[in-house]
């Protein structure tokens, strides 16, 4: 049976040209990423943003001969882990993180420039012959660690300044014939952490040069851009959202199965339309909650498909986004609220006006809502919550609805749409041929249900991240995405917990059984990325 990748970050870089399926929409995506203009990729879990990221990475690095674009590829999923007593440290593990990855792709490519001042700029210091570990490479793994000993001091004199970078870059593109270096920042920033997400955005701009160009991929409603950094002016935003009423979407969501699919699996798209069908547009557009259920059900009979559209999209779901007031208290209330007001009020309204209009003989459907822009500011931070886990996704505002008033207007999934219904499949095949986004519930400035949430402050509550992680990692490895069999392999060497996943060592996964010394890097790196991914959110 295939067992499909459901990560990017468990896909070599020679191999994403392999899996990629072009739509119009994810190619003028890429396109705008290898041009000189700052983009930043907005989208929910799972939606693909890391692996456009990696797209136009490759193509870049296949066209360098011509275009002579450097790409630099670089991942914030570590972010989560810093834990020192220095105010500035994201900012000083940003940079030397930076500097480290420009070094080593330049290094990869044979461009390294002879021992001069910019070089030393971008290593922290001298660097032996064979080039191994640089100083700031060392000093950004200082960084990492902190967790373990929050109490330990480390020095960031030898990071340069956002000045003494560019200047790097631009004697070095000038040295060695390179056009520009294209920069794309995955995982920008931890989002419960505000006070990161400002300082990246501040340095994002200000790497701004004819010689440098900075990407990022960020998460709708949960990123704080801060007050140095306009959105609209520092950079484009491009949202990433799939829309399941665009003709080519069913044919983009069996081409992203093919890609993987084994002779076996392939079979069964093509016996079982109508349960292949049922899954892919449940998802919403969202390409790994596919490949979740696709692999959960692979024989794609109508029995499987139903239950498993049931058990994902009533309980899994909102399991992921319950748990974020576990490890965030903070955010409780919204988190709360959001659920209830979805499950008691969105999902019913829309059920009932879809049935009403089916008697009415009318042809058209809704899985689209309104909110007042007046309403209460607590309900816009339920829903970018809820946007963060694509349970809901921000379509547009400014929308004018009843009354000429104006607001925004959401989608909800539909998976989570059609599961509170007795037959979730014959419920996504009567919905979906008749989806009008002119169609939607409309809910005013007032609406009774917002009361409850009128006490709460209408801002996020920066939260004491050293104790949310510690609770996190004291977790039990039933909460990362693993499979079952990866679970149980943890467990035949005692690592039970989060944290104790983290910390485990290519050896010690060699000690589970059929794991040999290649079969551990894959395993460790799946389980690693699954930590980073829980911990960031």
């Amino acid at each position: 049976m295939t067992n499909l990748i459901i990560r990017t970050e468990d896909i070599k870089p020679e191999h994403i040209s392999e899996l990629y399926v072009e739509t119009s929409q994810d190619r003028k995506t890429v396109e705008l990423l290898k041009s000189p203009t700052p983009i930043i990729i907005e989208g929910s879990r799972g939606t693909g943003k890391s692996f456009l990221l990696r797209v136009a990475e490759m193509q870049l690095s296949d066209s360098f001969a011509s275009e002579h674009v450097l790409p630099v590829y670089v991942t914030f999923a570590r972010s989560s882990l810093l834990q020192t007593n220095d105010p500035n440290q994201f900012t000083h593990w940003m940079m030397a993180k930076l500097c480290s990855r420009v070094m080593r792709c330049m290094y990869q490519r044979g461009l390294l420039v002879p021992a001069n001042g910019a070089l030393k700029i971008l290593t922290g210091g001298n660097i032996g012959p064979d080039f191994g570990e640089t100083p700031l490479e060392s000093l950004a793994e200082k960084y990492e660690q902190s967790y373990r000993n929050p109490s330990a001091t480390i020095d960031p004199s030898s990071i340069p300044t956002v000045d003494d970078f560019r200047d790097a870059i631009e004697d070095i593109c000038r040295e060695r014939g390179i056009s520009r270096i294209a920069v794309f920042f995955d995982e920008a920033a931890h989002i419960f952490r505000p006070e990161q997400q400002r300082q990246f955005f501040t340095i994002f701009r200000d790497l701004r040069s004819p010689y440098l160009t900075c990407n990022a991929a960020v998460y709708p409603g949960v990123t704080f851009y801060g007050q140095t950094f306009q959105a609209t002016h520092d950079a484009t935003i491009v949202a990433l959202n799939r829309d399941p009423v665009d003709p080519q979407y069913l044919d983009n969501m069996r081409e992203i199965i093919l890609k993987q699919a084994d002779s076996e699996l392939a079979s069964n798209v093509e016996k079982n339309p109508l349960s292949f069908e049922a899954l892919a547009y449940a998802v919403s557009g969202n390409p790994r909650l596919l490949l979740k259920t696709v692999q959960r059900s692979p024989r794609l009979l109508l029995t499987e498909v139903r239950g498993i559209l049931k058990e994902f999209y009533r309980t899994e779901i909102w399991s992921e986004h319950t748990s974020l007031s576990e490890r965030y208290s903070g955010h409780r209330a919204f988190i709360d609220w959001g659920r209830e007001f979805i499950e008691k009020v969105i999902i019913p309204d829309a059920l009932r006006k879809n049935e009403l209009w089916a008697l009415e003989g009318k042809k058209e459907t809704t899985c689209y809502f309104w909110i007042h822009r007046d309403a209460p500011a607590a309900v816009a931070e339920a829903l970018r919550l809820l946007s963060y886990t694509g349970i809901v996704t921000r379509l547009d505002s400014g929308i004018v609805a009843t009354r000429r008033e104006t607001g925004t207007r959401f989608a909800i999934n539909l998976g989570c749409l059609a599961a509170a219904t007795a037959d979730p499949i014959q419920t996504l095949t009567t919905i979906w041929p008749g989806l009008s986004i002119k169609r939607f519930s409309e809910y005013g400035a007032n609406y009774p249900v917002f009361g409850a949430l009128t006490t709460v402050v209408g801002q996020f509550q920066e939260p004491d991240m050293s104790a949310a992680l510690q609770r996190a990692l004291a977790k039990s490895i039933d909460v990362l995405d693993l499979t079952e069999h990866q679970s149980s392999g943890l467990r035949s060497i005692n690592i039970d917990t989060v944290g104790a996943a983290l910390q485990a060592s290519e050896m010690e996964f060699q000690r589970i059984s059929y794991i040999g010394p290649k079969r551990s890097r894959r395993m460790m790196n799946v389980v690693v990325a699954s930590v980073l991914e829980y911990l960031s959110g």
